[in-house]
């Protein structure tokens, strides 16, 4: 039976609208069930931290649990292909740190594009690093620091939670913007770093400021800048490495990452509870404690941080010749 033209294209146009209705019901009833964070770290590392406190806001809105589950390995990398190969729906989530941008130069073969494979969801912080020194050092700003460094080729060794970590990249950034040699000693996390370092046996680091400030404030290491372009509220009276090295940067960042082809619909409202975060006075409380001003923006501006990040950290990578551990 041949039916009326109106009719055919009314039904056309129902029929077509079909798998947009479907998407937007399915992001209205999400989550249905638990949902995975996927944590490529192990636990009790700002990842983690960060991970557990926008889980627990999830949980609290959503009314589904968001379940931590630690992956570590390979520097994260295990943990972002395991998400790459999940279903796209909303149900495995990666917790994102500086590490995606940085391996995605520091690995030459992956068997994923970070940029490609992920979808970001939404930025939930940034956090300086403290530019630091044992007390021994007879250096007390930067300035001093860098002189010292130019006479003293080689002779000071900074520790870091690895190679290829926030803290090594933040030094050899240093190195490539101002000419100095320092002999870079990786470690496996920051804590025995910051050990070595109020020991001796590192002269300087850049670590973050949640794990040093309690060890600044306590004087068993003298802070001489932070890494961030703007001065840090936990540390108000320490001065930036920029203000010294015009156009050093150099922070941690987190923030939250789906499969590729998740639904538009489901990250955009996981994004908008994550931002509704950073109104509550708890969450916003526990940031500052966190040492940084949250990222509150759109998945293209955490698009944007992590591709931004990705060039940079590329260009140090290749310039120093760093190679994974």
């Amino acid at each position: 039976m041949k039916l009326p033209r109106r009719q055919f294209l009314h039904l056309s146009a129902g029929v077509a609208a079909l798998p947009v209705v479907s998407r937007v019901v399915w992001a209205q009833t999400y989550p249905a069930r638990p949902v995975r964070i996927i944590v490529g770290l192990a636990a009790g590392g700002g990842t983690d931290i960060i991970a557990r406190l926008i889980g627990q806001w999830l949980s609290e809105r959503l009314g589904q649990s968001f379940v931590i589950e630690n992956r570590p390995g390979a520097a994260g990398n295990v943990a972002t292909e395991a998400v790459v190969n999940a279903s796209p729906d909303g149900y495995t989530l990666l917790a994102v740190s500086p590490g995606a941008a940085i391996n995605a130069t520091l690995y030459v073969k992956l068997n994923f594009d970070f940029l490609r494979d992920i979808a970001p969801v939404a930025g939930i912080i940034r956090v300086p690093n403290v530019m630091a020194v044992t007390p021994s050092l007879p250096v007390k700003t930067v300035p001093e620091f860098l002189a010292y460094a130019k006479a003293n080729p080689d002779k000071i060794n900074y520790g870091s939670a690895g190679t290829g970590s926030s803290n090594h990249l933040s030094g050899e950034l240093l190195k490539m913007m101002t000419g100095v040699r320092m002999v870079h000693v990786p470690y496996r996390g920051a804590a025995p770093a910051l050990t070595d370092l109020i020991g001796g046996q590192v002269q300087a680091i850049f670590s973050s400021v949640t794990s040093t400030v309690e060890y600044i404030k306590a004087e068993k290491v003298r802070a001489l800048a932070v890494t961030s372009t703007a001065r840090s509220e936990v540390l108000p009276d320490v001065p930036t490495v920029a203000d010294f090295v015009p156009g050093y940067e150099a922070s941690n960042w987190w923030g939250i990452a789906a499969p590729n082809t998740t639904p538009a619909e489901i990250v955009d409202r996981l994004n908008k509870e994550i931002n509704a975060s950073f109104a509550d006075a708890k969450i916003k409380a526990r940031l500052a404690d966190l040492g940084g001003p949250p990222l509150a923006g759109s998945p293209t501006d955490f698009r944007k941080l992590i591709g931004d990040e990705t060039e940079k950290w590329g260009k140090v990578i290749r310039a120093a010749s760093i190679k994974p551990e």
